[in-house]
């Protein structure tokens, strides 16, 4: 006498969806990073973003730079002006 597999109950099914689940999100993490450590993966955005951090304050170092030469120019502009302003006749003395 042969006994037939007991039909499968719904939580052996869902553990079994589970497992495949699990099994392609390894995978996925596998192709993705090079790696099966998942740490891999949040090792290789650290250092993306690390890189990134970094870029954006050399742009930030250069736009002070630049925003204290403007200011210095300005401020030979005014002083310029003012000499010019300060050695011109007054139009109002001469009327």
């Amino acid at each position: 006498m042969s006994q037939e597999p007991a039909p499968e109950t719904a939580l052996e099914m869902a553990a079994k969806r589970l497992d495949r689940a699990v099994s392609l999100l390894e995978q996925k993490l596998t192709r993705g990073g090079g790696s099966s450590d998942p740490g891999g993966l949040f090792q290789e955005d650290r250092s993306r973003l690390a890189a990134e951090l970094d870029q954006a304050r050399a742009r930030e170092r250069a736009l002070e730079e630049a925003g204290a030469e403007a200011s210095a120019a300005l401020g030979r502009a005014i002083a310029e002006i003012e000499a010019a302003l300060a050695g011109a006749p007054d139009e109002t003395e001469s009327a």
